[in-house]
């Protein structure tokens, strides 16, 4: 056996690293955070002394400034924990675009319960039954929320996979069909108006938790699921089944892969990591709204095909969708700091996702050919 020498094995994996998908994602959110802090300009902010108390006015940069960046990485993670579940999908083949209605619906739900959970609280302790006030307790408003945003989003999945296996039709008609029905029912439930006066143990306690002078949880949830992805996509049977059907189902039925049961599930996973990201979602705002979720189908969509996910399946990674959700958050926040009019933003999304196609299919002929 000829071991190659260590020289050209550490050449060897050089040229792996550099020749990946997430490579060239990080050398692009790089060159656009450096373009950004550059040409963003600066602005005045009011801050607090904190020897004196007075409030003084200094310069900060538009992209660097504090503030700045904890909400790009927040609404970021929203959008990447629905995009490891949607790589997964497309991976697969398939594609889904009821997940912002599925994350509307479980939002209201979730909201809907703590907001219950938080009244028969407040009653029992009015009534003497509980000693202490302040409303529902962290464990038991964390247990109730995030569990019923997960299992509506499960369920919502569950019958996405069950209709386009059951069905035999193609994802893209299944999934259009359930965003329109789920987007109405909750415009129905709620009547347009959003749900409020949720327990404080459930926002300010958990998914607006303070530490470090940031929040923190929603770009850990966020981690969290990106570490549980790349696990099960790289290292599980579920995960190499998802790829073997993607590459050519039909070598996949032949191979004994239950192909029915794996897509069943994969839709179950996305639609409860909407759900999921419906509670940091409702959690850090403190209310649910009947427009969240309005146009996030093409915003996770376009961060899992930015991060590498083929639309002819076969290719992604959940590392690759995190890195997408957060250069299309980082696409949002520059039309902002460079005052473009937002209503671009969807044009902007649009173009970027057929950029990625264009050049992930010249990659793929490049490739081939060498």
């Amino acid at each position: 056996m000829i071991v190659p020498p260590k020289s050209l094995q550490r050449s060897s994996l050089l040229r792996r690293l550099l020749l990946a998908q997430e490579s060239g994602l990080v050398l692009v959110i790089i060159l656009v955070m450096a373009g950004l802090t550059i040409f963003g300009g600066t602005k005045e902010k009011r801050v607090k002394d904190a020897t004196t108390g007075e409030w003084t006015k200094i310069t900060v940069n538009k992209f660097l400034d504090f503030e700045n960046i904890v909400l790009l990485a927040k609404e970021a993670s929203f959008i990447a924990i629905m995009a490891v579940g949607m790589t997964a999908i497309i991976v697969m083949g398939g594609i889904d675009l009821s997940v912002g209605s599925i994350y509307a619906l479980a939002a209201l739900l979730g909201a809907m319960a703590l907001r219950a959970l938080q009244a028969q609280w407040l009653h029992l302790d009015y009534s003497g039954t509980v000693p202490t006030a302040g409303g529902a307790p962290l464990w038991a408003s964390v247990a109730v929320g995030v569990f019923v945003c997960c299992a509506v989003g499960a369920i919502c999945g569950f019958a996405n996979g069950g209709m386009v296996v059951g069905l035999k039709v193609h994802p893209f008609i299944i999934t259009l069909g359930t965003m329109g029905a789920l987007r109405g029912a909750v415009f129905i439930i709620s009547k347009g108006t959003s749900v409020s006066s949720l327990p404080e143990s459930f926002t300010s306690g958990f998914f607006k938790a303070q530490i470090g002078g940031v929040y923190p949880v929603p770009v850990l949830v966020m981690l969290l699921v990106a570490l549980i992805g790349h696990v099960v996509m790289t290292r599980m049977v579920l995960g190499r089944r998802t790829y073997a059907i993607g590459g050519n189902e039909t070598a996949a039925i032949y191979a004994g892969i239950p192909v029915g049961r794996v897509k069943i599930i994969m839709f179950t996973v996305v639609g409860m990591l909407a759900g999921l990201s419906a509670a940091a979602n409702i959690g850090y705002l403190g209310a649910s709204d009947a427009n969240a979720g309005q146009g996030y189908e093409l915003s996770v969509i376009a961060a899992s095909v930015i991060g590498g996910a083929a639309l002819s399946g076969g290719r992604g990674s959940a590392l690759g969708a995190v890195l997408g959700a957060i250069l299309i958050q980082l696409i949002s926040n520059a039309l902002i700091i460079l005052e473009v009019d937002t209503n671009y933003t969807n044009i902007v999304m649009g173009a970027a996702i057929v950029i990625a196609v264009i050049l992930d299919q010249a990659k793929g002929r490049l490739t081939s050919g060498r």
